[in-house]
């Protein structure tokens, strides 16, 4: 069997043999997951507790990966590198689509979707429209470049070591922040599916992540992407086919979008009157402008409250209350803030969520609303609009941008044979990341209209008891509090994060656990993709492009690959204990890493492709200064970031730009600066540009070119001996 995901020890396979062996085998995964689902669904019947689920799910799946990362292992720095450079095109657009499906797209896109309506919109746009880049731009000329990495293109396009490590030192920024924003995806799943605490569900998730990685590199983590797609599109679907049969007895959730709209954003103008709805924004109103009072003199307001809540401790002992309300009020104590510092930060978060609270519809926007404002309202409602319209746009250029830089995806393109199949790889990652993109906002809708028309108005002694379970792991994801006291949920009363959306889904429906923990397992399916793809990136830039091509370049193979295997596991221990912190929720991670991708890759890459005259002191130039601009930007505009660095300058947006698009600016610098700085420095070399026109026809059968690079040369030379075309 371990021969089979490689040919490691026998002989290879030819083509057509290779994929007939893989349909076989993934044709009967398949088939052993639906009837392992089944077993586990019977068995839930006969009274298999719910903890037992989700462990057996978390420990088959991961187990599963595991295995397959076994019977990859290898030592051979192609297959570790590029999976042997022979990936079929549909089965690398499927490992694609895994890569792609990371916690954020799995996890995050649908409760984005909920929680802020059609500008969500932007993030499926921005994301599909950047796979239509990869596949014009960059695809199919850096798979005929030949090598293994990202920053080894810019060391052999722009010469010198300088470019190479500029490349690589943004490949680990932006790889880096990602996987923080998958391994945070994958404690919160595991602490789900089995209880245990945040920061274990972590470490459990990681050993998942190193096994696949660790052993096989590229090739274990192709198969075992294949292989965690089809349990994510499926945990997708499921549940989402169900609410949309239960809401309108119609099984494809995306043909009734349109409908539930509608009646969403029927119930989204009751609410926003509901005397009920209206009583609890008061109180909140309220809460806020006590906070505001208290944050007028935070020392004396804070004094006031340790005295109040000493007395009522003290009060509470001498009549000799019971244990239970003493030990709430010792508590309540306990919580207060420590100095007035504490108290000032405390307050002002408190004011902060208590003015979201007082806005109709729980501070969201209402669903079908286009843009925030009114573009024929007064002054302020138009600059409202205008501004966030701005934002849509910039959003979806760079996520588009980012997308078309990222050095894991580009990588993917590196492990088929030929350049026709990266074109097709590119199709088909398409066709299997739309099947989700497709549904996601149907899913919101579907959400949102069961939220607000089945949860919202019950009382609280028989809401779910999922609602208490999702309190317990984590109140900032999922809390309800009777602000009112008339023991019936109002709308204003639920806090609830765009991170459990997905997970709920199936409770939501109605459905037998064993869905709740297969949707868990998709998710933590996508988490883990994503993860290791990421790791293999880190790893590798460090591993090949620092040590082998830098440092030691008469490192042997097994050297070679041995040192990135460690490099990855001290990067993933890195990312474990920087997600352990919880540092930002994950989209604004994902986000991030997108506009890192963005400023510092694709000026660099695209010009390389498409203009001879760009040159390597502006190439590094045009890299740094718009990761610069990028990080500049994104420090002193993001509250988290600012917070972490202790930044307490004024807020100053940008033509009102947010944070999460600052990639907006640093493409366009770094653009500029590459081509100014190449106009007034030397030409690159007569094997430079040989090597852009090389690369600018993927079409054109070369084979003996003494400016491509061995790799290339090797791939020219087997379509030449097999009359494959390129």
């Amino acid at each position: 069997m371990a021969g089979f995901f490689g040919s490691r020890d026998g002989v290879k396979l030819s083509k057509q043999q290779f994929k007939s062996q893989l349909d076989r085998v993934y044709r009967w995964y398949t088939v052993g997951f639906v009837l392992f689902v089944a077993l586990l669904a019977g068995l839930e019947q006969m009274g298999l507790p719910r903890l037992w689920i989700g462990f057996t799910f978390l420990m088959a799946t991961i187990g599963l990966y595991a295995g397959i990362g076994v019977m990859s292992r290898t030592t051979d720095a192609a297959e570790y590198y590029v999976a042997g450079r022979r990936v079929p095109a549909i089965y690398n657009g499927m490992a694609t689509g895994a890569d792609w499906m990371s916690a954020a797209s799995f996890i995050g896109l649908a409760g984005t979707l909920y929680l802020t309506g059609y500008s969500g919109l932007a993030f499926i746009m921005g994301w599909t429209g950047g796979y239509c880049l990869v596949a014009l731009v960059l695809a199919p000329y850096l798979r005929k470049f030949g090598q293994f990495t990202i920053p080894d293109f810019l060391g052999e396009r722009y010469g010198g070591h300088l470019p190479r490590l500029i490349g690589l030192s943004a490949a680990i920024l932006c790889s880096f922040t990602y996987l923080v924003a998958q391994i945070y995806g994958v404690g919160l799943i595991t602490s789900y599916l089995t209880g245990i605490a945040f920061e274990l569900g972590i470490f459990l998730g990681l050993g998942g992540i190193l096994v696949c990685s660790f052993l096989g590199g590229m090739r274990a983590v192709t198969w075992t992407q294949v292989a965690q797609y089809i349990i994510l599109v499926v945990a997708y679907m499921i549940p989402v086919v169900w609410l949309s049969v239960k809401q309108t007895g119609i099984p494809l959730p995306q043909l009734v979008y349109g409908f539930q709209l509608e009646k969403v954003s029927a119930k989204e103008k009751e609410l926003a009157i509901d005397p009920k709805e209206l009583q609890v924004r008061d109180i909140f109103r309220q809460r806020s402008e006590a906070f505001t009072e208290k944050l007028k003199h935070p020392a004396t307001s804070l004094a006031a409250d340790k005295q109040a809540a000493s007395k009522r401790v003290e009060m509470l002992k001498a009549r000799n209350a019971s244990v239970t309300e003493i030990s709430a009020a010792g508590k309540t104590l306990a919580a207060l803030p420590r100095d007035e510092a504490a108290a000032r930060r405390a307050w002002t978060a408190a004011r902060a969520a208590a003015d979201i609270k007082t806005q109709p519809l729980n501070g969201m926007p209402a669903h079908a609303a286009q843009f925030s404002g009114d573009p024929d309202g007064t002054p302020k409602e138009k600059e409202l609009y205008d501004t966030s319209r701005r934002n849509f746009l910039a959003l979806i250029f760079c996520l588009m941008v980012g997308t078309a830089a990222l050095p894991h995806i580009l990588m993917r393109y590196y492990t088929v044979p030929t350049v026709r199949e990266a074109r097709q790889s590119v199709t088909w990652s398409l066709f299997f990341i739309f099947l989700l993109y497709f549904t996601a906002p149907a899913l919101a809708v579907l959400v949102k209209y069961e939220i607000f028309t089945v949860l919202v108005g019950t009382p609280f002694d028989h809401l779910p008891a999922w609602v208490h379970a999702w309190s317990k792991i984590d109140p900032a994801l999922l809390s309800v509090v009777d602000v009112n006291k008339d023991n019936l949920l109002q709308l204003n009363e639920m806090t609830i994060g765009g991170d459990i959306i997905v997970l709920l889904t199936p409770e939501l429906a109605g459905l037998p656990y064993v869905i709740s923990g297969l949707v868990a397992a998709g998710g933590l399916a996508a988490a883990l993709s994503t993860a290791d793809g990421l790791l293999l990136t880190i790893a590798n830039a460090l591993g090949h492009d620092l040590y082998y091509k830098m440092i030691d370049p008469n490192a042997s193979t097994v050297s070679r690959v041995t040192v990135s295997k460690i490099l990855l596991l001290v990067v993933a221990l890195l990312a474990a204990y920087v997600a352990a912190q919880k540092p930002a929720d994950i989209l604004f991670l994902v986000s991030a890493a997108f506009s890192f991708a963005a400023a510092s890759f694709f000026p660099a890459l695209s010009l390389g492709i498409f203009w001879k005259r760009a040159t390597g002191s502006g190439a590094v130039l045009g890299m740094v200064s718009g990761l610069g601009v990028t990080t500049y930007y994104m420090f002193t505009t993001q509250p988290w970031l600012r917070a972490t660095f202790g930044i307490t300058s004024p807020i100053e947006l940008w033509w009102g730009i947010e944070p999460i698009s600052a990639g907006l600016f640093g493409v366009p610098v770094g653009f500029a600066v590459i081509f100014l700085v190449s106009l007034v420095t030397p030409p690159p070399s007569p094997k430079a540009q040989e090597l852009v026109e090389y690369i600018r026809y993927p079409d054109l059968k070369v084979y003996d070119r003494s400016f491509a690079t061995p790799a290339s040369r090797q791939d020219d030379a087997f379509r030449h001996q097999s009359g494959d075309g390129l």
